[in-house]
């Protein structure tokens, strides 16, 4: 799993729903990658190529052969050498979009980032090192950077001021790192945010950020929503396992909102009224236990998909409130039972939409 990128929600992988999280920069973009390792799994743990290039030490011409158009990223998990290095940086010169990541390193500790000296023509770059003790190096990376990932580390003095240089960024995953988190708010160019276990007081630090359109909060114990309509113009937003999280209404203003995913909030009972939210399309609604009212949804003029699994405390009868909706082209409807979801798709009228492998095309 971690050599794909993916992350199983529940941190003791018990008890969980198999559902990824979308961890950029592979799994983001190729959603359908994890949705087909769940089909065939385990098999499909065999070869993961063409969507991502595993390369390890020696690296042989076998590994340097030329990437596939789907592949999303170059990755290695244990230490290369200097001369390795060299041979893939001039490999990955004729790549220039496609991100390198590093990760894994068990048991083995990585003092800093200095092989990035071999890479000052990166658009991408993540690293999920546990064990990393330092960012120095990451100055090798160029001023033009698109997309940083910075997975969770040991050591909690690691400081994201680094990211102030490059103001070119429009898209970040930030696991549990918050020392002068501030910066955040200094990255104009910034499109697409990701956060995963880190609490904010509100979101206050967003507000400057006039170009975010894509807004992931995942763990952590972010409880104050109520900035949402002002931040940027929010076109997706997922929360996932947000502790103690129970006020959702401020989504109910955010009229720029088009794709919502919201997943296993415990504490969340009621929904407010999507009947201002003129641009949505498409709900998911997975593990959110708390809900026993779905109507507020039906409110929203423009909805056009319905995702709703692991929802054993509804009845067929709990859709009725989408009967002839005007808008609603498909549904997915997963109750606990084949008994079930079969009444509700036929009480609904809708044909099944393709799931959570269904791409989502933003206006």
């Amino acid at each position: 799993l971690d050599r794909l990128g993916v992350r199983l929600r529940h941190r003791t992988h018990r008890h969980a729903p198999l559902w990824h999280q979308r961890h950029p920069p592979l799994l983001r973009k190729r959603r359908a990658v994890f949705e087909t390792i769940l089909i065939f799994w385990p098999m499909a743990f065999l070869d993961t190529y063409p969507f991502l290039r595993q390369v390890k030490s020696p690296i042989t011409t076998e590994q340097l052969s030329p990437l596939d158009p789907r592949c999303n990223v170059v990755q290695f998990d244990s230490p290369l050498t200097e001369a390795d290095h060299i041979k893939l940086a001039e490999f990955l010169r004729a790549y220039p979009e496609t991100p390198l990541r590093i990760y894994g390193h068990y048991s083995k500790r990585l003092p800093n980032l200095s092989f990035l000296k071999h890479y000052p023509f990166l658009s991408g770059f993540q690293v999920d090192v546990y064990l990393l003790e330092s960012t120095e190096g990451i100055e090798c990376l160029p001023d033009t950077l698109g997309f940083f990932g910075f997975g969770q580390t040991k050591s909690k003095k690691l400081s994201l001021g680094f990211l102030r240089r490059f103001r070119r960024l429009n898209d970040i995953y930030l696991e549990s790192h918050t020392k002068d988190i501030e910066v955040i708010s200094s990255l104009s160019s910034l499109e697409q945010l990701t956060m995963r276990s880190i609490t904010l007081p509100d979101l206050k630090l967003l507000l400057p950020l006039k170009n975010l359109w894509s807004l992931d909060i995942k763990l952590g114990g972010t409880k104050d929503l109520q900035l949402l309509p002002q931040i940027g113009g929010l076109k997706h937003l997922e929360l996932w396992m947000i502790k103690g999280l129970q006020d959702i209404d401020a989504i109910g203003k955010t009229t720029t909102l088009q794709n919502l995913f919201l997943q296993a909030l415990k504490n969340v009972t009621t929904l407010p009224s999507f009947r201002n939210l003129r641009s949505f399309r498409r709900v998911t609604l997975d593990t959110m236990k708390g809900l026993t009212d779905l109507s507020p949804i039906a409110d929203a003029p423009a909805l056009e998909q319905l995702l709703v699994v692991a929802a054993n405390q509804f009845q067929p009868d709990d859709f009725k409130s989408f009967i002839d909706h005007s808008t609603l082209k498909s549904a997915m409807i997963g109750l606990g039972s084949i008994r079930k979801n079969e009444q509700a798709q036929q009480l609904l009228g809708l044909p099944k939409c393709n799931g959570f492998k269904s791409k989502f095309i933003y206006n």
